[in-house]
């Protein structure tokens, strides 16, 4: 058995992988799972009966990654994903290693006294998730995604990789085990002050994944579990994720206004429309090759610099991804955006920030943007409008006859999602911005008073 391992139970320091089989190749599977389909695969109770079919998938695992029975014991399939299949089970050599990384033993051993430690720590079974990656996978992919965790083991709110094992073609991720509720469950019954918690826990995952120049790129609410009793979530799956600047070749919304405005005055698309014609149209002999990009991600998250191709990609479309979550929250709509590919998705969005906006954006990466559907307006809608809509107070109060508006703590969070959802990158809020918004801010002044109320008692 060859073995790849990332701090082995807080032993080791350096992630070591045999890369003998490692050949590079182009990337193809970059279509995370629908998030839909995926949190309907996704279980978080042991006690669950285990189903037949499972319970034969466990057993292939065993037989085919030979050893792998002697150091944790399957309990569950817990997720199922486009990449990989995640398994709940007890870590039976737990006691023989380090383990800095179990943050609810951490927690556990603050408010109990030694005698108890001690009788907990010989009675209480240890789990871990096991991730299995697909053989399927690029070896390049794999590998990325380990050095990465092992790059982010200390990081708060981030899932740490415990340790990595290799068994001929088949390798597997031993990650902390982390109890959280399907995101379907609660999302309808959040409050703003719910939401803030959920988002402080997302924006303290996200700031350091961001500070190490990580794209995290399939932000979604599969990939953060969170528990809403502790108010703690934890950033899960970096198969889609890379750093900063790989592959990077320059776009247009890296150029400064005045190089950026005398590109498209000399550009094939102001010519047609200097001849007369009011639509963008395809040359006769187009030479250009076509553009080629990152788009990695999960539909209905991606931001739109993503469907519009930028090449210099940066961690700004993470905080897209988060603003979808928000405007899940705020309009109890999940998924919000459900397109099929990325006309659809690019339309989606047209329909809430209307053609103005889009033809800009697409223009600032150098791209042309024309749609004739007429239900599409110039301005959009407001983002309030939208929230009104979707939670049925579009029409006038009955008694006074007057509009329906949201709440004063709802328009704050509408506010904060106009900062997240900003279609131009480079002035989209940042994680660390966001940290400091007044919005989530009121989080963290509502969790001291809880704090100072604990200590009272």
């Amino acid at each position: 058995m060859a073995k790849a391992c990332a701090q082995s139970h807080g032993q080791a320091e350096q992630l070591v992988i045999h890369q003998d089989d490692i050949k590079e190749e182009e990337e193809t599977l970059d279509e995370s799972g629908d998030p839909l389909e995926e949190s309907g695969r996704t279980v978080d109770s042991s006690d669950e009966e285990v189903e037949d079919s499972v319970a034969e998938d466990m057993a292939r695992f065993e037989e085919s990654f030979i050893g792998i029975n002697k150091k944790y014991r399957l309990i569950n399939r817990i997720g199922e994903g486009t990449f990989s299949t995640v398994y709940k089970a007890e870590d039976l050599q737990y006691d023989d290693f380090q383990n800095r990384w179990d943050i609810d033993e951490r927690e556990n051993t603050k408010w109990s006294s030694p005698s108890h430690r001690r009788r907990q720590s010989k009675s209480r079974p240890r789990y871990v998730a096991i991730k299995k990656i697909y053989v399927t996978s690029s070896p390049i992919r794999i590998f990325n995604e380990l050095e990465l965790l092992h790059d982010l083991k200390n990081s708060e709110s981030v899932c740490p990789l415990i340790t990595a094992f290799r068994h001929l073609d088949q390798v597997v991720a031993i990650l902390p085990y982390f109890q959280h509720r399907d995101f379907r469950e609660y999302f309808r019954d959040m409050t703003v002050s719910d939401i803030r918690l959920y988002f402080r826990s997302l924006f303290t995952a996200l700031r350091s994944v961001h500070a190490k120049r990580i794209l995290h790129r399939d932000i979604k609410p599969t990939n953060f579990l969170y528990n809403p009793q502790q108010a703690r979530g934890v950033l899960v799956d970096f198969g889609l994720a890379e750093r900063e600047g790989t592959d990077w070749h320059q776009c247009a919304c890296t150029l400064s206004t005045e190089e950026r405005r005398y590109r498209i005055s000399h550009s094939v698309y102001a010519a047609t429309l200097n001849s007369g014609n009011q639509h963008s149209s395809y040359p006769k002999t187009d030479t250009r090759s076509s553009r080629r990009a990152n788009r990695a991600g999960t539909r209905g998250f991606r931001a739109p610099e993503v469907l519009l191709k930028c090449t210099q990609q940066n961690t700004s479309i993470d905080m897209w991804s988060a603003g979808v979550i928000l405007f899940t929250l705020l309009s109890r709509r999940f998924p919000f955006f459900h397109s099929a590919d990325d006309i659809d998705a690019l339309l989606e969005i047209t329909s809430i920030f209307g053609r103005k906006k889009m033809r800009e954006i697409s223009l600032l990466h150098g791209q042309v943007f024309e749609t004739n559907i007429p239900s599409y307006s110039d301005g959009g809608h407001s983002l309030e409008k939208i929230i009104l809509w979707c939670t049925g107070r579009s029409q006038k109060d009955e008694k006074t006859g007057k509009k329906i508006e949201l709440q004063d703590e709802e328009k704050e969070a509408v506010q904060f999602l106009y900062r997240l959802m900003e279609c131009d990158p480079a002035k989209r809020i940042t994680a660390e911005e966001a940290l400091r918004h007044s919005f989530i801010a009121k989080a963290f002044e509502e969790s001291e008073g809880d704090e100072d109320m604990v200590d009272l008692i």
